[in-house]
């Protein structure tokens, strides 16, 4: 497994295996990695000649300075991880190597980024677009793969693609979760114990309410998911929306939309969590 720190070092692993005709899976990932980074790099290996996973933390997307400076950084951790799951490549670049200039792209994606993250995290989006388009372009990849635990993010970078025309094929991969159902996330590692089993509320209740949901309307879903996150001391709600799988707008009723997600944001004492269920899956 090949390490490159800059986008020149990047750029000539890959040439090289470019005129070997070989094609091109990557990985983009924040780092401090997990099975659930795992089971991304593992499809990409399988799809492709090639695995390139990128580590870098994006101050762009952060709009909390508090949350950059605390997300866990474990590099010598994630590259024995890479290791061993048969990537090629990892591209670890700095802050001046992907910034050397600010960038002032402004990016809308509206309606996909006007909801839910994007009316919680005011420039979020606008920060990962940059950061994966600066990624892209740097590595040209044949397929790009992305987990369904940060829906929105999949949908918006969907729409980035399109809108940049950037000849990428985007792959959607399902959540993983602990053994006990807890999505699995790099923030994950700053919660107590006391917080982590607080946390488990959140994937109990989302599987609960697929049943309910079977003999009840979506707004009566919704309360129960609602009621169940607000009864449990240490967690805060931010919001859970009934939302399109598409459009991610919110829906009223079961019949509104063949593809409905439940998605839910909240704090889990002073981490933020993010999870998702489907209701019904799309065709």
């Amino acid at each position: 497994m090949k390490i490159a720190y800059t986008i020149d070092e990047l750029r000539g692993f890959i040439g090289e295996c470019r005129t070997e005709g070989k094609s091109v899976g990557f990985v983009p990932t924040m780092g401090a990695l997990h099975q659930g980074h795992a089971s991304l790099v593992r499809r990409s290996v399988k799809e492709n000649d090639v695995t390139v996973v990128s580590v870098f933390v994006n101050p762009t997307q952060f709009n909390d300075k508090n949350d950059l400076k605390n997300y866990p950084r474990t590099l010598e951790a994630d590259c024995v991880l890479l290791e061993n799951e048969g990537a090629s490549i990892v591209f670890a670049p700095s802050v001046e190597e992907m910034y050397p200039q600010e960038d002032t792209r402004v990016f809308s994606f509206a309606p996909l980024d006007t909801v839910m993250e994007g009316a919680c995290r005011p420039g979020h989006f606008n920060g990962v677009a940059q950061i994966v388009s600066k990624l892209f372009y740097a590595v040209e990849p044949d397929r790009a793969y992305f987990g369904e635990k940060d829906f929105q993010q999949l949908a918006i970078i969907r729409e980035m693609v399109r809108q940049l025309s950037i000849g990428v094929e985007i792959v959607g991969c399902p959540i993983v979760r602990e053994a006990d159902g807890l999505a699995m996330s790099s923030r994950n590692t700053l919660l107590s114990c006391e917080e982590r089993n607080r946390a488990l509320t959140i994937s109990r209740t989302l599987f609960a309410s697929l049943p309910f949901a079977t003999e009840h309307t979506l707004q009566d879903t919704k309360t129960f998911v609602e009621n169940a996150i607000n009864e449990t001391d240490g967690l805060e709600l931010e919001y859970f929306q009934v939302v399109d799988g598409n459009t991610l707008q919110e829906l009223k009723e079961w019949g509104d939309s063949d593809y409905v997600v439940g998605c839910i944001a909240l704090f889990c004492g002073k981490i933020r969590l993010i999870d998702n269920i489907k209701y019904k899956e799309d065709k």
